[in-house]
């Protein structure tokens, strides 16, 4: 005798965690899916576009200075303090989880040029038009300085040794101070009217950077008395800032628009030229991972670049953001700090789509599986075309398309002269040595 019963084995259908939503049974023979790749372009395509629905990158304002704020630097041991300075000479400290200012120091007649942290965290260092650098205690509650440190000509920019107590200040000249003397322990000098920033290398600590007034960008090695190297370019450059990965990278900013990285082996050679700008770059500063850069422009906007890319992946702008003198980013790389011209300190997430708070497993799932998709099918033209779409304000819009047309200019008459000119009397320039004039030994 025989006995049809129906039979059901619970792994088949009960869900295998309380993470899952449904258990769904999948055959992976890909006989079975004819359409799986179109599914998958289909899931690419609502990706991107719910990228761009979610892209609401300004967090918020911290109001409180009365002029424009001229200079920024984020604390190096604690993600939430910030320093910056204003054209007043005012210096105000801000805890960005409570959007507050706890600490506002009085400190320079006229601008504050630069702002720098020491390696601890304890010390405030600032110079400003009034030729004196003054050390703040942070741990005091008092609004004095707790050293002054005197000299005789203007100092525009001042950082801090990674490692060692020490300093450097540029103006007229670049001058290396120890915390604990009054007068600098090193002078260095190569004929230039005016030194106006200056950067220590994160890696290799001795090496010190800094753009001139004449053009140039000048290396320094602490060790030794003279100068490294100099290479001079077309336009001057307005900031500089090192790789903190690579040793021997850097970026300067520069008047032209663009930011040129250089290899500090081989100046003759821009590792690369980022040209999305439209007016003079005046600030740059690197993400504590290396990978990309953000800079601040006359144009009043803000990019991040990828530090391997000529194109920018990012632009924020706001109606009344105006001229943006300087640019940070956050010690978590998650955020991106301005100052600008119209007193106000603005904070705008890194990545502009992203979900801020805690997300459970199944979220982060998501998020993956939608970042393999943009990634898979990022050079179909449907889903680029929603990848790089950026409003831009009529301004730059305007700008860009002047600047194309220049370029494409310049370009077509050099073809032209190349064309009719005898073979070899016109040598051909590769694009990235046009901006370089001359490298000095």
């Amino acid at each position: 005798m025989k006995v049809k019963v129906i039979a059901r084995n619970p792994d088949n259908y009960v869900r295998g965690s309380n993470q899952e939503i449904d258990r769904v049974p999948r055959n992976l023979d890909p006989d079975l899916h004819p359409f799986e790749a179109a599914r998958e372009y289909t899931k690419a395509m609502n990706a991107v576009k719910l990228e761009r629905v979610f892209a609401k990158p300004f967090l918020k304002s911290l109001d409180g200075h009365t002029d424009g704020v001229f200079c920024l630097r984020r604390s190096l041991t604690s993600l939430s303090t910030i320093a910056s300075g204003s054209c007043d000479g005012e210096i105000k400290l801000w805890n960005l989880q409570t959007s507050n200012c706890f600490k506002t120091y009085n400190a320079h007649n006229g601008f504050v040029r630069c702002l720098t942290f020491n390696r601890q965290g304890t010390f405030l260092y600032s110079v400003g038009d009034d030729k004196v650098v003054k050390q703040w205690d942070l741990e005091e509650e008092s609004s004095q300085a707790k050293t002054t440190y005197l000299h005789s000509n203007t100092m525009i920019g001042v950082d801090h040794h990674w490692s060692k107590q020490q300093f450097a200040t540029c103006g007229d000249k670049v001058d290396i101070w120890d915390i604990s003397r009054a007068t600098p322990i090193q002078t260095y000098d190569w004929g230039i009217d005016t030194v106006e920033s200056i950067k220590y290398n994160p890696v290799e600590t001795h090496i010190v950077s800094a753009t001139a007034s004449d053009r140039s960008i000048i290396l320094y090695d602490t060790r030794g008395s003279n100068p490294l190297r100099k290479v001079t370019m077309k336009m001057k450059s307005n900031a500089v800032a090192w790789n903190p990965i690579e040793a021997y990278t850097f970026s300067a900013a520069n008047e032209d628009s663009n930011v040129y990285t250089f290899d500090m082996r081989r100046l003759d050679t821009p590792c690369n030229v980022h040209i999305d700008h439209v007016g003079a770059v005046l600030s740059v500063d690197y993400s504590p991972t290396g990978q990309e850069f953000v800079t601040g422009s006359f144009d009043k906007t803000i990019r991040i670049f990828p530090r391997d890319r000529s194109k920018s992946r990012e632009i924020y702008h706001t109606s009344r953001m105006q001229r943006v003198f300087c640019v940070a980013f956050s010690g978590d790389a998650k955020f991106v700090l301005s100052g600008s011209d119209e007193t106000n300190i603005r904070l705008w997430k890194a990545n502009a789509s992203e979900r801020l708070g805690a997300s459970n497993p199944r979220q982060r799932r998501a998020m993956k599986y939608n970042q393999k998709l943009k990634d898979q099918y990022q050079h179909h033209p449907e889903v680029k075309k929603i990848m790089k779409h950026r409003h831009l304000p009529k301004l730059v819009y305007k700008t860009a398309k002047e600047k194309k047309v220049m370029l494409d200019s310049l370009k077509r008459k050099e073809e032209n002269v190349q064309l009719h000119t005898k073979a070899g009397s016109v040598p051909k320039v590769a694009e990235r040595k046009k901006h370089i004039v001359r490298v000095q030994e």
